[in-house]
């Protein structure tokens, strides 16, 4: 494993890269339809990432931070860079759930630009696969967002310049394997709120490059952790103190056989709450129409197992309960 990595970081540092061009004008243009102010440690990340582009060597940087402290706009200013240059942009993620939700912020965010976005996942029909991968192979489209089916043999960019990949432990053995097979060719940046030790090693050894993200976004308050025996008032006043102002509620209980009485529970103790139910026993599709439906605020509470990790990324969200075993 170690000769394997030291092989492949040597043909990283022996091979030309593509030098992005920095065009600030257009790229100021960009910058200014962010709705929020970029935190220093931010600021520091994006401005790496940008410098490591512009080198003729290729490059693999770590962006490490807390959920909500910003590494999506990090990533999306570098594939705003890389598509500036003619280049197209891969965007790798865990979960067809994640996926669908890069999907929509991604597609969000270049709203106002000449920028054609699609996604590759199961949610997609043989059919609409099928176009994209033809579109993607012909260079028509700039960003492909897609779960491990990017990895697949078939699927071939006319001329890919940037890796994206969020959350990169959650990638089984053969996948790992391909995207460190990639690393010698093209940019690759990874996001993540959870590096493993190796990873994590390897950037403190110098071998990846690696930013951290420590400063949370203005106005952002410190995350309150309570442990206490199971109070229905307590959870009851937390839940309408959220739902309240405006907020979601993640409601973790994770016990599959018993999850619809929790609700049915929940929904008596707060009459005034929407509540839903998520767990990965639900078909993918329902499971998909639900966390889309909470993503777009239609419930308010969502009772639901660990099926959200990693899943559901919105700043909405605030107030967990977890139910022990």
């Amino acid at each position: 494993m170690a000769a394997e990595l030291l092989d492949i970081y040597a043909q990283r540092a022996a091979k030309a890269g593509f030098a992005f061009k920095h065009d600030r004008e257009q790229y100021q243009l960009f910058c200014d339809g962010f709705p929020f102010e970029t935190t220093p440690d931010q600021a520091q990340a994006i401005n790496a990432v940008l410098s490591d582009m512009c080198q003729p060597l290729a490059m693999d940087r770590l962006v490490c931070g807390d959920v909500g402290f910003g590494k999506t706009e990090v990533a999306m200013r570098a594939a705003f860079l890389a598509v500036e240059n003619h280049k197209q942009v891969a965007v790798l993620v865990p979960t067809t759930l994640l996926a669908q939700q890069h999907y929509d912020n991604f597609r969000d965010r270049f709203a106002n630009w000449p920028v054609r976005i699609e996604m590759l996942s199961r949610f997609r029909s043989a059919k609409e696969q099928a176009q994209i991968l033809e579109q993607a192979a012909e260079g028509k489209i700039d960003i492909l967002i897609g779960t491990h089916k990017l990895l697949q043999s078939e699927v071939k960019l006319r001329d890919l310049g940037l890796l994206i990949v969020d959350e990169e432990h959650r990638f089984g053995v053969r996948h790992k394997e391909r995207i460190k097979a990639m690393r010698a060719d093209v940019d690759i940046l990874t996001l993540t709120a959870t590096p493993i030790p190796r990873t994590l090693n390897m950037a403190m050894s110098g071998m990846r490059d690696l930013s951290i993200i420590a400063t949370p976004p203005a106005r952002r308050l410190a995350v309150k952790t309570f442990v206490r025996e199971y109070d229905a008032l307590v959870v009851r006043e937390a839940i309408l103190r959220e739902t309240l102002r405006g907020g979601q509620v993640y409601y973790l209980f994770n016990d599959v056989e018993n999850i619809q009485k929790a609700a049915d529970k929940l929904a008596e103790l707060v009459p005034e709450a929407r509540i839903a139910i998520g767990h990965g026993q639900m078909r993918e599709r329902e499971l998909e129409r639900v966390m889309n439906d909470f993503h777009h605020q239609r419930f308010n509470v969502l009772v639901c197992t660990t099926i959200i990790e990693n899943r559901d990324r919105h700043s909405h969200r605030q107030h967990h309960h977890h139910r022990t075993r």
